[in-house]
């Protein structure tokens, strides 16, 4: 079974206006809200694909309803946790040359709240895929990743895809796929990253903290795997940037995607770009025609 995990989802409200003016009332030209978080993000792209998963998480009050409703509608397993203050709405604002996004305030989630979400990952099993992604609330500890990841199994496939200290704690643990970009690697080591040889030595040093396998996602300059044996080189297919919002998730469910279908790892990446790609040149997530159609314009090198 897939599991994916959102601590802290969303309804994202997206808009777009051409030229947004700070101070004077602005008319919108398009606005449509989704159900939005990152594991939510990667359940939706893996049913878009056929592959069944359950999302876990907190939601709460009318927004947290919404949330329910549109997982249900759309056939996705979930086993929420229900809270008494309502789930957050995102702002993410689109004019012809910037994305802006503000986040909402996170809704309260206490200690009893935790030890419920814990307990359902007593009973994952070796051959299950976690995916534990997104920020953590501030009312959760930094640690919860890492808590999670005591809990199962120790060949159980976790994928741990976020930053700051949830990504510190959760990497001490040992995780089979972590999915920095290149920005967030120089975050997270403190220092600039100025060519392909330096983000790859920056990847080798998350294997040596406990990532068996990392993804780094390069943008429009492409993407690098590195697995324990081999470096890989993936290229960005060449196509016009609708938004970048939930590409990086849409990259993680095509490689899961892949391991889902019993390929390798390193034959699951090719799935990983396409997914990825596909999401950004579309509105809204990728479908599985969409990925589809990328597949053979994918290069992907030893390096």
């Amino acid at each position: 079974m897939i599991y994916t995990l959102t601590l802290n989802p969303a309804i994202d409200y997206y808009m777009s206006i051409e030229n947004f003016q700070l101070g004077s009332l602005n008319l919108l030209e398009e606005g449509y809200t989704l159900p939005g978080g990152k594991g939510i993000n990667v359940s939706k792209v893996l049913k878009n694909f056929s592959v069944e998963s359950k999302a876990l998480g907190f939601v709460g009050g009318f927004t947290g309803d919404y949330i329910k409703k549109h997982l249900k509608e759309y056939e996705i397993e979930s086993d929420f946790i229900e809270l008494q203050e309502n789930t957050r709405i995102n702002i993410k604002l689109k004019t012809k040359d910037f994305e802006t996004e503000i986040a909402g305030k996170s809704p309260n989630i206490s200690q009893e709240d935790v030890q419920e979400l814990l307990k359902k990952f007593e009973k994952i099993g070796k051959d299950d895929v976690i995916i534990l992604s997104g920020s953590v609330p501030n009312s959760i500890s930094k640690s919860i990743y890492a808590d999670i990841i005591k809990l199962l199994p120790k060949d159980c496939k976790v994928i741990l895809d976020t930053r700051g200290l949830p990504f510190v704690e959760g990497l001490k643990e040992g995780v089979f796929l972590t999915k920095p970009n290149n920005h967030e690697l120089e975050e997270f080591f403190n220092r600039k990253l100025n060519n392909i040889e330096e983000i790859i030595q920056a990847g080798k040093d998350l294997q040596a903290l406990g990532s068996k396998n990392v993804l780094i996602s390069l943008g429009k300059d492409g993407s690098i795997l590195i697995t324990e044996k081999e470096v890989y080189i993936g290229n960005a297919p060449q196509g016009k940037l609708i938004s970048s919002v939930g590409a990086g998730d849409s990259m993680v469910a095509g490689v899961v995607y892949g391991i889902a279908k019993g390929m390798t790892l390193e034959d699951s990446y090719k799935y990983g770009i396409a997914s990825g790609s596909s999401t950004a040149f579309s509105e809204g997530l990728t479908t599985f025609e969409g990925m589809n159609s990328l597949l053979n314009k994918i290069e992907i090198k030893k390096y």
